[in-house]
Parts: C-alpha cells; sequence; structure tokens
C-alpha cells in the first residue's frame, strides 16, 4: 500500500503522516511507503513503514511526474494556495488549486489502478444566495476565488469518478481551530491567532466583532475525518463524492468565552480589537451555519464544544516559550 500526501508539509499533512504512522495500515492494507510531498520538502515522520519526503511543485506536470514514479493506492490531496492568498493573486491560485489539482488528479488516473483520492475542498464553495443554514445538496456559488477554484476541484473529482478514473471523496472544511504553528494568509488565520497567541503570552487581534458566527472544527477531529474518508466505501457517498463536514458554530465571543473557561483571564486579555475591511470582505461572505446530514450518517465527527479544541492545542501543539 503506498500512500501519498500532497501539501505533506502543512500542519494537516504532518498530522495526518502521524496518525497513518501510528495506524500503520489503510483500507485494511499495510502501509509499504508514505510520500509526503510539499513546496518545500516536508519534515519526516517515524513510522515502522518507509516514509519518503520530497519538494515538489504539484502545479508543474514535468515534476509531478516524478513524484508518480510509482502507483498509489491512496492519495490525500491538501496542498493549496490559501484563501486570502489566493484572493490577492488570482493567477497563483488558478495555478495552484485549480491546474495544480487537476495535475494531481490527471496522474493518479494515469496510473490505471483507480486510486482513492481524498480531496480537501472548503465550505467557502458556499455563499451568495446560499441558505443562511446550508443544507446538504445546496447549490455552490462561492464569493472567493479560493472558493470558485475548490468547487472547480469537485467537479473534476465527480467526473473523474464517475469515469473511473479515481475513486474520489471531497471534503468541504469547515475552519479548522486552533491551527498550530505561525499566521498564514488565509482569511480565516485570525480564527486561529485570537486563541493560539494569546495562550502562548502574545497579542493577537480579532478584525471581525464578537458576534461574528464561525464554522469550526478541531486539527484533532479534521485529522481523524480525513482519515475515515480514505476508509469508507466510496459508493457510500452517492452521485455527488463531495460533502459537507460536520463542525459547530459559535460566534468569535462564545469562543473567546470557552478560552478563559479552560485557560483563564490572561489569555483574552491580550486580544485586540482593531477591524481589518480586507478580511471582512472575504470571511462575511462565509456562512456560519450548516446541517451536514449526510456527512453524519457517514460516520463523520462532529466536536462537542470548543473547550475542547482549546484543551486539545494547550496538550499537542502548545508551545513553552519560557
Amino acid at each position: 500500500m503506498r500512500v501519498l500526501i500532497t501539501g505533506g508539509g502543512g500542519f494537516l499533512g504532518q498530522k495526518l503522516a502521524r496518525k497513518l504512522a501510528d495506524a500503520g495500515t489503510v483500507r485494511g492494507r499495510a502501509v509499504s511507503e508514505l510520500v509526503l510531498v510539499d513546496l518545500a520538502e516536508p519534515a519526516a515522520v517515524d513510522a515502522d513503514f518507509k516514509v519518503t519526503t520530497r519538494a515538489a511543485d504539484i502545479a508543474d506536470d514535468h515534476v509531478l511526474g516524478g513524484v508518480f514514479d510509482a502507483p498509489f493506492d491512496v492519495i490525500w490531496h491538501l496542498a493549496a494556495v490559501v484563501s486570502g492568498g489566493a484572493e490577492a493573486d488570482f493567477d497563483l491560485g488558478l495555478r495552484v488549486n485549480l491546474m495544480g489539482t487537476l495535475g494531481v488528479m490527471q496522474a493518479a488516473r494515469a496510473q490505471g489502478n483507480q486510486p482513492v483520492v481524498v480531496y480537501a475542498s472548503s465550505v467557502a464553495v458556499h455563499g451568495g444566495e446560499a441558505p443562511d443554514v446550508v443544507l446538504d445538496g445546496v447549490e455552490l456559488n462561492p464569493q472567493t476565488s479560493y472558493g470558485a477554484q475548490k468547487a472547480m476541484g469537485e467537479l473534476l473529482l465527480n467526473d473523474m469518478t464517475r469515469k473511473g478514473f479515481i475513486d474520489g471523496r471531497g471534503l468541504r472544511l469547515p475552519t479548522v481551530s486552533i491551527r498550530p504553528g505561525k499566521a498564514n494568509a488565509a482569511a480565516s488565520s485570525f480564527m486561529s491567532g485570537i486563541f493560539r497567541e494569546p495562550l502562548q503570552g502574545e497579542a493577537s487581534n480579532c478584525p471581525v466583532s464578537g458576534d461574528y458566527p464561525i464554522w469550526h472544527t478541531a486539527p484533532r477531529t479534521v485529522t481523524a475525518n480525513l482519515q475515515l474518508a480514505a476508509e469508507l466505501d466510496g459508493a457510500a457517498f452517492g452521485a455527488n463524492r463531495n460533502i459537507n463536514l460536520p463542525g459547530r458554530t459559535d460566534t468569535v465571543a462564545e469562543m473567546i468565552a470557552a478560552m478563559t473557561a479552560v485557560a483563564g483571564p490572561e489569555a483574552e486579555a491580550r486580544i485586540t480589537w482593531n477591524r481589518d475591511t480586507s478580511v471582512e470582505k472575504i470571511v462575511l461572505g462565509w456562512r456560519g451555519r450548516f446541517r451536514p446530514e449526510k456527512g453524519l450518517a457517514l460516520g463523520f465527527a462532529a466536536d462537542e464544544s470548543f473547550e475542547n479544541s482549546v484543551r486539545w492545542f494547550l496538550e499537542d501543539d502548545h508551545r513553552d516559550l519560557a
């Protein structure tokens, strides 16, 4: 069983790689090799099987061909230019999020073994005239370039699955909070930053009001859901292989209150409240309430509370600044 993770140097790619290392199997078969690919060479993970790390540009067909030098059985496609970056640089977003995704799926198709492909989409595919509570089957109407590029990837995934080229499963990820590491170019970056930095003794600004609702999930939960997506029978997803992952809705103020309940009042005191209209322009177009009945029926998990997310961050990703 050969496994590939694109975006294998990112925090989700690394967490998923460690989960696979612990499990040792995917779809009931022992992993023989795990290949981690990112623009910069990813960190390796300790495992009882072979782990290969490669620096590769997935939007370069020649480079991508070198990655697919032997067939993969399961592919997690996580690599992307994040929301704020794709909005600021339209051509870069197209190159990576659309053409890079097409390249990965075409390379998977060319293998001829119909590999399982788990595609990390986003709830940013919803917007515009979508209802306040998004139900399964609501028409996609993204209001950002990132959301549009992810929606196009979903269509590719569906059609290549219908044709029998791949066995695709697309997951529309909620905002992942609390993300470890440094802030990135995602418009949603503050949704982790206002907890991550204050919990580690640093100031952080919230660019939206406290009543802004966030559809979110914890790193532990989304990693487990990514792992489950590959294990399920693809036919269980139905004609549309793309689903809204479970999450939960809390306002910024409710999430801050949850952080305070777990960690005390010191962290909240480090949050500033300076409006950023460029961030608002993007995130206010996203939907904050979903009813993901299909995802729940398939066994994907939702978080019980943001308090758990805070506790898990402190256990898994908190860094000692002393």
